[in-house]
């Protein structure tokens, strides 16, 4: 298992790998997210999800939510790993570990690395649903593809 804080991988996550990462003898605290494939969405059936990322600038973004983590919650160590390729339900997509000397922070920091991933990490997913299926434009769902799949020069 790598040491790597901030990963994008394709094998299946070990949310224990991720909390040995933060692990520290000064933290009374650690805190996780583990972000799976859900069956219904807006009343559709997903049979399964697909995710892409532009791996260079996604670990890179990661990297900069640990920093201003770091920043923001100074006694912070946080990992996040977030998988690609094909996600059946209840499959983790993405975990969060961060460890703190006190609950709060670890909270806090946690709730604000998701939303983070969620705004700023080039990663996309393709739903795949009983009847269909279609690329979701960003990980807010907000912004669709018009050719119909991402690109990365939409992250550049």
């Amino acid at each position: 298992m790598s040491n790597n804080l901030f990963e994008i991988v394709e094998e299946p996550i070990e949310i224990n790998a991720i909390i040995k990462k933060v692990e520290r003898r000064e933290a009374g605290a650690i805190t996780t997210f583990i972000g799976t494939v859900r069956e219904w969405t807006r009343g559709k059936q997903t049979i399964y999800l697909e995710y892409q990322a532009y791996i260079p600038m996604a670990v890179k973004m990661l990297a900069k939510i640990g920093e201003e983590i770091g920043e923001k919650w100074p006694d912070t160590k946080i990992g996040i790993t977030h998988r690609i390729g094909r996600l059946d339900i209840s499959e983790i997509a993405v975990a969060i570990a961060v460890s703190s000397p006190h609950r709060k922070a670890a909270y806090e920091a946690n709730e604000y690395a998701i939303e983070r991933i969620k705004q700023i990490v080039p990663i996309w997913k393709k739903e795949h649903w009983s009847d269909g299926e279609t690329w979701i434009g960003d990980q807010l769902e907000n912004v669709p593809y018009e050719s119909g799949r991402p690109n990365v020069k939409d992250v550049e």
